[in-house]
């Protein structure tokens, strides 16, 4: 059983910065995809970002939705049992709450909210001036 807790979001003016953080718990989290999902009012579950083990050691490929490619990062710190979400450049597009998710390790996708067994309780980015 994996337990995930959201912090970081809030209220932010466009163009502006915030970062979210995602706490794991349990002992394999280094083996587990990460992944961001958001959902706006009235919208479906999307993809944001994954970091997908690549199965030698600690190497990890980050993957991103073409609406936040080049704004957004994502790293994980595996010795804290994190993942965290760096947004810069915010729209107001990118209003939504946000989710972080967990899988255990898979070869094959990453980027379908189904696909991840566990997920944290959601964190709200407002971006507004």
């Amino acid at each position: 059983q994996v337990q995930l807790v959201e912090s970081g979001g809030g209220l932010v003016q466009p163009g502006g910065s915030l970062r979210l953080s995602c706490a794991a718990s349990g002992r394999t989290f280094s083996s587990y995809d990460m992944g961001w999902f958001r959902q706006a009012p009235g919208k479906e579950r999307e993809f944001v970002a994954t970091t997908i083990w690549r199965g030698e050691g600690s190497t990890y490929t980050g993957y991103f939705s073409d609406s936040v490619k080049g704004r957004f990062t994502i790293s994980r710190d595996n010795a804290k049992n994190t993942v965290s979400l760096q947004m810069n450049s915010l729209k107001p597009e990118d209003t939504a709450v946000y989710y972080c998710a967990a899988r255990r390790h898979n070869d094959n996708g990453g980027r379908s909210a189904p696909e991840y067994d566990y997920w944290g309780q959601g964190t709200q980015v407002t971006v507004s001036s």
